[in-house]
């Protein structure tokens, strides 16, 4: 029993990984509806740097879950039959693809067609990595505290709420302003809504949850107040980024930052209690 902090490599790749898929879209979407100049599309490309570094995190940490990085590629070994070997491949061609555009977006060697065929496609793709990561969990029908709607709810959740900041985060490094910006908070917000009502559910329907041996609910003993700091976290990120916009001017970068570790943190703590939740022996019952 615990926190499930013992897959912290899992933790990290998870939801960083969905945090960049979410701001990337962000991103995309200001490209190719921003109407921004030359020298703004520029300096936003160059900003997508830190969408790779985090992706890059994400990927050498679920290398350490292997045991050895050189067994990442034994992982590839069974795409389309392993849900976890269709996750690897899917975020592996979702990493490549976007790196490799944005290589060429910052070498000013994109065409602008091939430009938004890159941004459509590498959209496309950062949502088909965050599905085949709710494939992993959510084909398990002998662990229910997984097997269930709370888990992709829970993974396209944390793309609404980290992904919107992360990319409201680049555009103001990119000194982009004016596009959507102001909707951005809006999508986080209510996205923070709907996870808080999905936590309130998913804590009740632990207790009908158990096994000949096992009760769900005593698996993270500590589930109210872990997924109490993870809203404190999250309202705390919302109110650094919302605030100085109700005042009428546009929240600085360190706030900002602060803002999006506040973010990763309470979703680290979410994702660790997600793995804390499962269930190891026997055939579970749902009461």
């Amino acid at each position: 029993m615990g926190s499930g902090w013992h897959e912290w490599p899992l933790m990290i790749f998870t939801v960083f990984g969905q945090c960049v898929a979410g701001g990337f879209i962000v991103l995309a979407l200001a490209l190719l509806k921003g109407n921004l100049n030359a020298e703004q599309q520029q300096r936003l490309v160059l900003s997508m740097f830190g969408l790779w570094v985090l992706m890059g995190i994400g990927f050498l940490a679920s290398t350490l879950h292997l045991g050895s990085p050189l067994r990442a590629f034994n992982s590839l070994n069974r795409v389309g039959a392993s849900s976890l070997s269709n996750e690897i491949a899917s975020g592996a061609i979702f990493f490549a693809i976007g790196g490799l555009g944005w290589l060429l977006a910052v070498l000013k060697k994109l065409p602008s067609g091939l430009r938004n065929i890159w941004l459509i496609l590498t959209m496309v793709l950062g949502v088909v990595f965050v599905w085949m990561m709710v494939r992993v969990y959510n084909t398990i029908d002998t662990v229910p505290t997984w097997y269930s709607v709370w888990t992709p709810l829970s993974f396209f959740l944390t793309m609404f709420i980290g992904g919107p900041l992360l990319g409201f985060l680049l555009l103001r490094v990119a000194q982009v302003e004016g596009w959507a910006m102001r909707l951005l908070p809006a999508v986080s917000m209510l996205a923070l809504v709907i996870s808080a009502i999905v936590v309130m559910m998913q804590g009740a329907e632990l207790a009908s949850i158990h096994s000949s041996i096992q009760q769900a609910s005593a698996l993270v003993p500590d589930y109210g107040s872990l997924m109490a700091w993870r809203i404190a976290l999250l309202v705390a990120a919302l109110v650094c980024w919302i605030i100085p916009q109700i005042k009428g001017y546009q929240p600085a970068l360190p706030l900002l930052s602060l803002a999006f570790v506040l973010v990763l943190a309470g979703e680290l703590i979410g994702r660790g209690v997600f793995y804390g939740l499962h269930m190891t022996v026997g055939m579970a019952i749902a009461s």
